[in-house]
């Protein structure tokens, strides 16, 4: 029953602090293609956080680093937290290119031709003359930016998710067998964009199928984020994990041309097959490498064991 009643008080800070921000954003009528979209979606970001405190440590007064698994004890499944990211971007690079009427193009215009849809003409201009100006070809500096920020910057808003997610839910769900926990987990997460994803983010040309797209999409990295953080018994290398994807999401579309936002990219169908991809290594790896089995045990018994 205590533990309904946390994540009934969770969910509803969740509910209440981000439609309360998405209404004010229409109220005011901005424009999410904007500064102000991206400002939206980070503080959007930090919320599962804010609700995981408040339930944690304003409501029933427990500990927070230790049950909340904040720990930047270092083992190797940090180093895959950003390794992983920069791979599965090329993963869906590959498996875009297999797809029809989807072509290599190397001097980028299959992206700046995505970008019109998305950004104001000011914008667009600024980021031609920005890739000119690059030392390096614009997929090198992606990366190498992406894997900067991914432990940085990036990993602090990832933070604001992985608290709540990774933290706060694990630990509610720990009874349950990794596999269920995981596709719970990815679909509360999935369902959690469903008022940003229709105003346009992650797929502004498709937003409402986008939101099943994104639940299909949440669903399937589950496993992979709960791994991780299992095996390091932090939300630290999540958070890591999480702000590294974000960082490096766009070399999986950079050099593409055609497709649209339901078929290629992380968050499209390429990405899909990618991540099926990485979840059927991770499997095997599991069952038939790894010392300590997760996938077959409940949270729980994963976390005492690590």
């Amino acid at each position: 029953m205590k533990k309904m009643n946390k994540l009934v008080q969770f969910f509803g800070i969740i509910i209440i602090l981000n439609l309360g921000m998405v209404g004010v954003f229409h109220l005011l009528g901005l424009d999410y293609k904007g500064i102000y979209g991206v400002v939206l979606g980070t503080a959007y970001m930090f919320v599962p956080m804010i609700a995981a405190l408040i339930v944690k440590k304003a409501i029933h007064k427990e500990k927070i680093k230790k049950d909340l698994l904040i720990s930047f004890k270092i083992n190797k499944w940090f180093i895959a937290a950003i390794a992983i990211p920069p791979l599965l971007a090329f993963t869906t690079f590959g498996v875009s290119l297999l797809f029809p009427s989807v072509s290599l193009s190397l001097d980028m215009e299959g992206m700046f031709a995505r970008y019109e849809a998305q950004l104001t003409p000011e914008q667009m201009d600024q980021m031609r003359i920005s890739m000119k100006l690059m030392p390096v070809h614009p997929a090198l500096m992606t990366l190498i930016q992406g894997l900067i920020a991914g432990v940085t910057i990036n990993a602090v808003a990832g933070f604001g998710e992985e608290l709540g997610w990774r933290g706060f839910l694990l630990r509610e769900f720990e009874e349950m067998k990794f596999i269920k926990a995981s596709i719970i987990m990815g679909a509360i997460w999935g369902i959690w964009h469903a008022p940003i994803i229709l105003m346009g983010h992650n797929y502004p040309e498709h937003p409402e199928v986008g939101v099943l797209m994104m639940m299909i999409w949440c669903i399937l990295l589950s496993p992979l984020f709960n791994y991780i953080t299992i095996k390091t018994k932090s939300v630290i290398a999540a958070s890591v994990l999480h702000g590294t994807l974000n960082a490096t999401a766009g070399l999986s579309i950079m050099l593409i041309m055609g497709g649209n936002d339901l078929t290629i990219g992380l968050t499209g169908l390429a990405g899909f097959i990618a991540l099926s991809i990485f979840i059927a290594f991770m499997y095997i790896y599991d069952y038939m490498i790894s010392k300590e089995k997760i996938m077959g045990k409940t949270i729980a018994q994963s976390l005492s064991e690590q």
